[in-house]
Order: C-alpha cells, then sequence, then structure tokens
C-alpha cells in the first residue's frame, strides 16, 4: 500500500460515545472505509451495546469499525494493519479518542492470524477488493473466534464458502457485506 501523506482524509463515527468523532488518515489506492450506510446496517445486525465483545479488525485500514465498535461499548479492539505509516495513524486515532481498550500490530492478517492464540467475540474482516481470493483467510479467521462469535466480511465478491453460515448479508453498490457464524 502506497501512502499518499498529502491528503489526509476523515470519516465520521456514527454511533455509540464517539457519535460524530472524526477517524484521520492518509489516502491510498487500496484504502477505503466502510460506508456510513454499511456500517450502519452492520451495527443494527450486531446491537448498538458491544458491552463484553472482544473485538478484532484485520486489515484494519482508518480503524472506523473497530473504532465504532468501541464507541458502542466493546471491550476491547485490536486493529491489525500491514502499513506501518497507517498503524502510526491508527495510533494516533486511538490517543486523540483516548481509546484505551484499543491497540495496534504492525503485521499482515496471515501472520497474525498465525501466530496468535487470542479468541474473539467479533472479528472485522474487510480485506482491500485487490485481493485475489478473500475467502482463503475464513478458515483461519474462524480458529480465532470464540463460541457464538461472528465474523463480519466485506467484500467485491459473492460468499460462497461453507466455512460459516450466513446469518446476514446485504449489498451496497458493488459492495457484498455479511455477518457469519
Amino acid at each position: 500500500m502506497v501512502v499518499n501523506s498529502n491528503k489526509k482524509s476523515t470519516v465520521k463515527i456514527i454511533g455509540g460515545s464517539w457519535k460524530r468523532k472524526n477517524i484521520f488518515f492518509y489516502d491510498s489506492d487500496s484504502l477505503r472505509p466502510s460506508l456510513n450506510r454499511i456500517r450502519e446496517t452492520l451495527f443494527n445486525w450486531l446491537g448498538q451495546d458491544l458491552s463484553y465483545k472482544q473485538c478484532l479488525d484485520l486489515f484494519a485500514g482508518s480503524g472506523v469499525l473497530g473504532f465504532e465498535s468501541l464507541s458502542r461499548n466493546a471491550e476491547s479492539c485490536l486493529l491489525v494493519e500491514k502499513n506501518k505509516s497507517t498503524a502510526l495513524h491508527l495510533r494516533d486515532n486511538i490517543n486523540i479518542l483516548n481509546a484505551k481498550n484499543a491497540s495496534v500490530i504492525n503485521s499482515t492478517a496471515e501472520i497474525f492470524l498465525e501466530n496468535s492464540k487470542e479468541f474473539f467475540d467479533i472479528i472485522f474482516y474487510d480485506p482491500p477488493f485487490s485481493i485475489l481470493n478473500p475467502n482463503l483467510l475464513l478458515s483461519e479467521i474462524k480458529k480465532h473466534l470464540k463460541p457464538e462469535g461472528v465474523v463480519y466480511f466485506e467484500t467485491n465478491k459473492q460468499y460462497l464458502g461453507n466455512e460459516f453460515k450466513i446469518l446476514k448479508n446485504s449489498k451496497a453498490g458493488k459492495v457484498y457485506f455479511y455477518l457469519l457464524q
């Protein structure tokens, strides 16, 4: 991912205690924050109060999915981002929001999943659309899900896998999004 450090962008948190607060990030070709209407649907699916939930935001990018979960009382959120500069900006947003229950790991999703022994209630999986087969990581993601946990999967391709049951799904433009269990 090439970061264009000249173009600073923002995306607003749409709900919870940080509603209307801005998240800052620098534009790049593959960084694409989830649209407001998609996030609104997602958090209607998950519920507005995520108390006691431990979340993982793989391919964190702007971090908006993780910050939205923390804004809605998630117990914790781990943001995994491979781009060092983007990971530093995530840490800046953590400081701006005083998000003590957020942490950032500068790693690829693949390496993180391979080395981590942690389990999560909610895993946000929103990889860059340039990934040829985003379904490949789903079997690894499944190993980190708590019983009754869910995966939010956002992609530009239909999910045809059998690793998970589709609880909810929708489409906005060319974006497919799923709540899997």
